[in-house]
Parts: structure tokens; sequence; C-alpha cells
């Protein structure tokens, strides 16, 4: 039996946070309905497509029952307040105000439900003086003095890989949440309303900033901290080939062992005393060979320093393929495809769908 079996979740939500963490409520053995508009979520058309459909669009929505529903019709009113009925989750992702003039908002709800869990995801909260303004991840992270940690130099800005905002602001929060809430009803017998800011989360993902201000220090930016291009042991360094090197080794036993196999002069060593010049010599090593020539190198120096690979490679790589990451398929316009990774643990994990 999976955790979540006979939990019914109703789905509002669209693009990525929301269908995400309604995922992994899927994922986990809850009962996910999502609900659309006439015509469809606007991510059924969002590239890559695979036979006319988007691919990430099947990817979140696996597993989940689809109503469309026009709440125009006085027939999907009622088809709703049926659902509405069954729920013990919804999960919504519109800005502020829109459930309310739908007259779907927390406050009507809970009184006909009062053991529903509600459920909004949104970028600035529902409260506060920018909780109606439009933003997408790259706000999020740009408001909350995040993005200015390592978002390059102002001649050469660089934007983040991931959707840092969108998942680790607004998906897990939301799942955490609702789980925790979960456990309060058991307890209570009442639901709650659930105010999901992915950019409030963005603050927890700077602790290392709050650190610097608590200590009076000046927060490091543009590539300037520890952890963010500032020191010689935790950087990118291109190899022969042109194919970029990680090296974190900041703990002073890996720092010494990545020393040892680059065989730095001593002054190169105490990176204390001249961290540029350090970089520079670690720089010069690494540059001196291709990456495949360094990967079995770095493996055996076991130093916190490997190649930054490709997604090709990534996935191909047979520790992530012994622990089995990417078994699970979902089909997409007829054909299997692979399904996202989930943090779901193996005992909790639905089985894969072929």
């Amino acid at each position: 039996m999976q955790p979540l079996e006979g939990v019914t979740v109703l789905d509002f939500t669209t693009l990525l946070p929301g269908p995400l963490a309604t995922l992994m409520l899927a994922e986990a053995g809850a009962r996910v309905i999502k609900l659309e508009r006439p015509g469809g979520d606007g991510m059924r058309a969002f590239p890559p497509k695979m036979d006319g459909r988007g691919v990430l669009f099947d990817q979140l929505n696996a597993g989940k029952e689809i109503v469309e529903l026009d709440l125009k019709e006085p027939a999907a009113r009622d088809e709703l307040a049926q659902l509405l009925g069954e729920a013990d989750v919804l999960v919504e992702q519109f800005r502020p105000g829109v459930m309310a003039r739908l007259g779907l908002d927390f406050e009507i709800l809970s009184k006909r439900h009062p053991e529903l869990i509600y459920c909004s995801i949104s970028g600035y909260g529902q409260t506060g003086p920018r909780s109606g303004a439009a933003g997408h991840d790259l706000n999020y992270q740009a408001l909350t003095g995040l993005l200015a940690q390592s978002c390059g130099t102002p001649d050469r800005p660089v934007l983040p890989a991931a959707q840092i905002a969108d998942i680790g602001g607004g998906s897990f929060p939301a799942v955490l949440n609702v789980l925790l809430a979960l456990l309060q009803r058991q307890k209570t017998g009442r639901g709650c309303h659930l105010d999901i800011a992915m950019s409030d989360t963005m603050f927890t993902f700077g602790l290392f900033a709050h650190a610097h201000q608590a200590a009076g220090q000046v927060v490091p930016e543009y590539g300037t901290g520890l952890l963010t291009g500032g020191s010689p042991r935790y950087r990118l360094y291109p190899a022969k080939d042109d194919r970029l090197i990680a090296v974190a080794a900041l703990e002073q036993k890996f720092w010494d062992a990545l020393c040892d196999l680059l065989e730095l002069p001593d002054a190169a060593r105490d990176d204390r005393r001249d961290s540029e010049t350090s970089a520079a010599c670690v720089a010069a090593a690494i540059a001196g060979r291709t990456s495949r020539e360094w990967e079995p190198l770095l493996e055996q120096a076991d130093c916190c320093a490997c190649l930054v690979k490709p997604f090709e490679d990534a996935i191909a790589d047979p520790h992530f393929a012994a622990r089995g990451l990417f078994g699970r398929m979902i089909r997409a316009g007829g054909q299997p495809i692979a399904a996202p990774v989930l943090p779901i643990a193996e005992p909790f994990r639905k089985c894969s769908e072929t």
C-alpha cells in the first residue's frame, strides 16, 4: 500500500511548479484529478513536442485523471461540486484573487468542506504589496538577492541552468506542506490554507548570504563568494579540449589530494596567501590534459573534482543507471518516453508505466 493511497487531489495548476508537485503526490499513491479549461492546458503545445504533443506536459501529468470543465456552465459547476466533496487536497496556481472571482477561494470552500487542505502556489504569496505582480523563475531569484551572488559579470551575465524557484520554491515546499497538513488533519480533523510563495523560499537558498550579513560582512556578489567562484578550490576549469572540470575541493584533505595530482608547487598550494595565483596554477595544470585523460585520474584521486558532463552523458553514467533513475516510462503521442526523475524513495513510488 502506498502512503497516499485513498487521498484525492484536485489539481488546478499549469506550467511547472504545481503540476510537478501534484505529480509527486500521484507517484506516492494519491488520486490526482487535473482540471483543465476548455481547449486544454496551454502546456500541451509547449515544446519540445512528439507527434504534436508537448513532451513536458505528458511527463508532468502522467498518472493523473484529466477533466475539462467550463466553469461558466451550470453542469460543469455541478460536476466540480461533486469533485470537491470527494477531495482531500486542492492545489491551485493562479494569481491571488482569481479563485475568489470563481467563487472557489479557501474562505468559501472551507465552510462547505472544513477538512479540505487548500494549497496556493504563487510567485509572491497571497499577501503583500507584490502579491498580484507577474513573474517567472528568473524574477523570483533576481528580487531575493540569490541571482546576484552568481550571475556572472555585467559584461557577461549568466542565467541559472535550473528552475530553482519553480521547483525548489514551488513544487517541493507545496508537497512538504501538503504532507504536513495531512498529518495535522489526522489530529485536528480540519484542513488549512497553505500559502506557498516561490520567492519566499529563495531566501532559504541564500543561507550563506544570511550568514555574511549576520556577521556584519558584505554579501559576495558576481561570483566572488566561497561557493560561487571566489575560491580556487571551488571553480570550473577548462581542460585541454575546452571541456570543463568541476573542482569542489573545499576541505584541506581534498585540496591536498588535488594539488598532489596536479603536481602544484608549494607556493601555489597555500591559497590563503594568494588565491588568484593558486587558481592560475590549477588552471594551467588542468589545461595540460584533455577531459577524458583527466576523468580516470580524478576518480582515482577522490578529491571532489569531476567532469562537467552534458545531459546525454550524464544519463548514461553507470552509477545513475544502476540506481534505476531512468526506468520509469510513460507514453507521449503513443510512444514510450522516459518520465522525470522524482525524489520519491523506492518504497513509496508507483511502479513504472509502459
